[in-house]
């Protein structure tokens, strides 16, 4: 059984993959996203990295704004509030560019790019983290 969590109560340090569920929508975002919630994770964030996998995605927290600095792919950000609420969108934020700051947002939710638009994901949208995804 799958235990629901959201994105303030991150466990500080934790490295499980989660899924993360657009609730509003009734769809899955991702069912391999890997949680940053320590300084040297979200430094490294996708850094290094050729493509996000299908299914997966970046969950740094804190974070208000983003950046593809070094990045060779452009990515999809959802930022939420403390309670799971999307408070702004970046899609296909292209490599090496620097995103806006959303100054509501408790955490952002890195994922491919075209994901939010395939899934209809947009502001007001809830999202819940679940615990026990695929590992």
């Amino acid at each position: 059984m799958h235990q629901v969590w959201y994105p303030y109560r991150m466990i500080r340090g934790r490295e499980d993959s989660v899924r993360v569920v657009n609730r509003t929508r009734g769809i899955v975002l991702g069912e391999k996203v890997r949680p940053a919630s320590t300084f040297l994770s979200r430094l490294a964030g996708l850094l290094g990295t050729t493509a996000i996998a299908d299914g997966g995605g970046l969950w740094i927290v804190p974070c208000r704004g983003v950046h593809t600095l070094g990045m060779r792919y452009p990515i999809d950000v959802a930022f939420l509030d403390a309670r799971g609420v999307v408070v702004g969108i970046l899609e296909g934020l292209p490599p090496n560019r620097v995103g806006r700051v959303f100054r509501g947002a408790r955490g952002a939710l890195e994922l491919r790019s075209g994901i939010l638009a395939a899934t209809g994901t947009v502001p007001g949208d809830r999202l819940e983290f679940e615990e026990g995804g695929p590992a």
